[in-house]
């Protein structure tokens, strides 16, 4: 299946092209003939690096009339990187179309300067959604007239606390708008918004866990103790050479200590936690996809949105509390049809934890020895 066979113009295709995207991944095979050819809501399930920009990206690229100087889209995403990186593929998919104006607004960045920004014409707005409450507040942002209303890690927004600000946004666009709904997991919470907001007729398509990411990650543990983890890890690391990746931890103060232990032992590393300020998050993650540093070592909470081209594997030196975060986690290596390696470290009162994992989403962990 080719993207002209799914109905792609030539000359989006070219972008697509351009960039390496020739073959539709499961998700954008089934996803962009019903947005494309069909005025409907939908619901869309599938892991984190299965190509979901492209299968909502490509139909709402179709569907503006670049002549009509309105915002006729709305992407919401929940943080600033993934933003920017929605906005950035958007714009080199139409690199040979006609001109569609994307614009990227997010907390984090002086608000004056994406009030100039919005007085160009705008097409398509791709918004954290704090954000875009601010500026719609300062009448900058008019989302009245908007065709479709796409939320990208659906699962991710609501997790951060964003479901105030969610209902707000969509209530405002009610009956006027289809919504697009994609999540790597469906928790109840979002069941509440899908029952208030999405029609109850809205295609829903779930790619399976066996078509979609796991195939290229090799899930892997070692089983010792507490402190013998640090050793684990360096040893891990010297055999990756080159390879980029992160590290988990649970908590800031776990992600602090990793990071100085691993300095004292000259490794080149960025630190990502929740209390740092956007500057010095944008200065590490600079560096990180400069491949200036190697490694990444980061929370949870610190790594949404992060999406970064190649990393060979991700480790939790912690378990995390919840099985939605392994899948985030995991699904941060093996990207567009690499492999790579998800490695946990975990202790033996955690053996059973790794099995929980195994049955909840269908994939086999191999023992490192």
């Amino acid at each position: 299946m080719t993207f002209l066979e799914l109905g792609v113009s030539k000359d989006l295709n070219k972008g697509l092209k351009e960039m390496g995207i020739t073959t539709p991944t499961k998700i954008q095979e089934q996803a962009i003939p019903v947005l494309m050819n069909n005025k409907t809501d939908f619901i869309g399930k599938a892991q984190t690096g299965t190509g979901k920009t492209a299968a909502f990206g490509i139909p709402i690229l179709s569907q503006i009339n670049p002549s009509k100087k309105q915002v006729q889209a709305l992407i919401l995403a929940p943080t600033r990187e993934l933003g920017q990186q929605i906005a950035k593929q958007l714009f080199k998919f139409t690199k040979y179309t006609d001109k569609i104006f994307t614009e990227s607004v997010y907390g984090g960045e002086k608000i004056e300067r994406q009030l100039s920004r919005l007085k160009r014409p705008t097409h398509i707005i791709v918004a954290t959604p704090g954000r875009l409450i601010d500026l719609i507040n300062r009448k900058a942002v008019d989302i009245s007239e908007i065709k479709t209303l796409v939320m990208d890690e659906a699962d991710e927004m609501l997790s951060m606390g964003f479901k105030k600000e969610l209902t707000t946004i969509l209530a405002q666009t009610k009956g006027t708008r289809n919504v697009w709904l994609f999540s790597a997991t469906m928790p109840s919470s979002l069941n509440e918004i899908i029952n208030s907001y999405v029609r109850n007729n809205a295609v829903r398509i779930s790619i399976d866990r066996d078509d979609a990411i796991n195939k290229g990650i090799n899930h892997q543990f070692v089983v010792g103790d507490e402190v013998s983890k640090l050793d684990t890890l360096i040893y891990f690391l010297k055999t990756q050479r080159e390879g980029r990746g992160i590290v988990f931890t649970k908590t800031k103060v776990a992600a602090r200590t990793l990071s100085k232990q691993l300095k004292a032992k000259n490794y080149d590393i960025g630190l990502l936690e929740g209390d740092m300020t956007q500057k010095d998050r944008d200065k590490v993650m600079r560096a990180f996809r400069n491949t200036t540093i190697q490694l990444l070592i980061s929370t949870d909470v610190a790594a949404r949105g992060i999406d970064v081209a190649n990393l060979a594997f991700v480790v939790h030196y912690q378990l995390p509390d919840q099985i939605e975060y392994y899948t985030h986690r995991s699904g941060r290596t093996a990207r567009a049809g690499n492999t790579g390696i998800s490695l946990a470290l975990i202790v033996k009162s955690e053996i059973n934890s790794i099995r929980d994992i195994e049955k909840q989403l269908g994939i086999r962990f191999s023992q490192i020895r």
